[in-house]
């Protein structure tokens, strides 16, 4: 399962419990880097596969995606504020479904 969670404006303690809930529980975390505080890495269960996906082209993140979900990992796509309303899901998804 690939999530995608808006990580709030910024403040870690401001991303949503559900948000919070899902990170703990994920098996990869693919972040962005240089706009989320890694601060709200604390969430992460131990053991999880972090990815900073600041150097990232899309097609990499594409490809870490697909190939945990192949393995039946849960996936958390981690972006700043509600990443739905400023339309980076959707590239994302384009690329997802052009992959499976």
């Amino acid at each position: 399962m690939v999530y995608f969670i808006g990580a709030g404006p910024g403040d870690p303690e401001l991303i949503t419990v559900k948000g919070m809930k899902i990170l703990s529980s994920c098996d990869v975390i693919i972040y962005a880097g240089s706009l989320v505080s890694e601060e709200i890495l604390k969430y992460a269960k131990d053991g999880t596969e972090i990815c900073n996906s600041a150097s990232m082209t899309l097609e990499e993140i594409a490809e870490v995606i697909v190939k945990a979900d192949r393995e039946n990992k849960d996936i958390a796509r981690l972006h700043t504020v509600d990443s739905s309303i400023y339309g980076a899901i959707h590239e994302q998804v384009v690329e997802l479904n052009s992959e499976i």
